[in-house]
């Protein structure tokens, strides 16, 4: 399987991930920024063809690349199926599984953070047919777990980001957690500089992922929101309008 990691600080703190099979050059990017030259250019030089593009989440940090990624590149366009966009995109749901090459791609809903957030669950079956790595967004970050007031009652997100926790709580400890933003995001408290860790290490060391009883994440969850940045909402409309 080839993985590809990309890093952004500025303007806004992002990491998004180019993966996918190497020997039927298939691959996906997962939650894009708007320049979208990296994904291209990285597919044109591992010689894969970027066959699906994947938002985990209507972005509010910043503006998504997806879209314009997959018009480039005839790639499917994929969001949770609670997205309410403006424009066609193909919803996926819990439990779908797609194929790149010998990779698979099991999609998990883990709403909280906003209703349509997804996890993707990947597995290369070259090496075991038990799954590898997670690519999170900003559901299970790397110290923390996503806000839950920017889309939603804060309450009632964080009851919905406790079940999502649940559900993420039931992976190995060996599954890789590849987030959507580390240290410097607004989207989390104590978010990690360190963009990997495991399920085992989240589970003992992230103070809300360990949490085990709903209404005692809930109040954990309420505390201590970070400010909310005065242009999310225009980030997010503009990506629900597409433009």
């Amino acid at each position: 399987m080839i993985l590809r990691q990309y890093l952004q600080t500025e303007p806004s703190v992002v990491a998004s991930y180019l993966f996918g099979c190497g020997g039927e050059g298939v691959s996906a990017v997962v939650d894009p920024t708007e320049d979208i030259d990296a994904y291209m250019e990285a597919s044109k030089a591992l010689d894969m063809q970027i066959r699906y593009v994947f938002d985990t989440h209507v972005h509010a940090d910043h503006i998504s690349g997806g879209a314009a990624l997959a018009a480039a590149t005839g790639a499917e366009y994929m969001l949770g199926a609670e997205a309410k966009l403006a424009f066609a995109f193909r919803p996926v749901a819990d439990d779908d599984v797609l194929w790149l090459g010998n990779v698979s791609v099991r999609v998990l809903e883990t709403p909280g953070h906003t209703p349509e957030h997804i996890t993707l669950l990947v597995t290369d079956h070259r090496r075991s047919d038990e799954p590898w790595c997670a690519f999170t967004g900003h559901t299970l970050m790397i110290g923390d777990m996503g806000r839950t007031e920017l889309v939603t009652n804060k309450e009632e997100g964080a009851r919905q980001l406790y079940a999502s926790a649940v559900k993420l709580q039931q992976l190995p400890d060996h599954i890789v957690i590849l987030p959507g933003a580390f240290s410097g995001s607004p989207c989390g408290r104590s978010l990690s500089g360190n963009p990997v860790s495991t399920v085992g290490f989240e589970r003992r060391f992230n103070a809300a992922f360990s949490i085990t009883d709903e209404d005692t994440f809930v109040d954990y969850m309420l505390q201590d929101t970070p400010e909310k940045p005065a242009d999310f909402d225009r980030i997010r409309e503009a990506n629900i309008a597409g433009i």
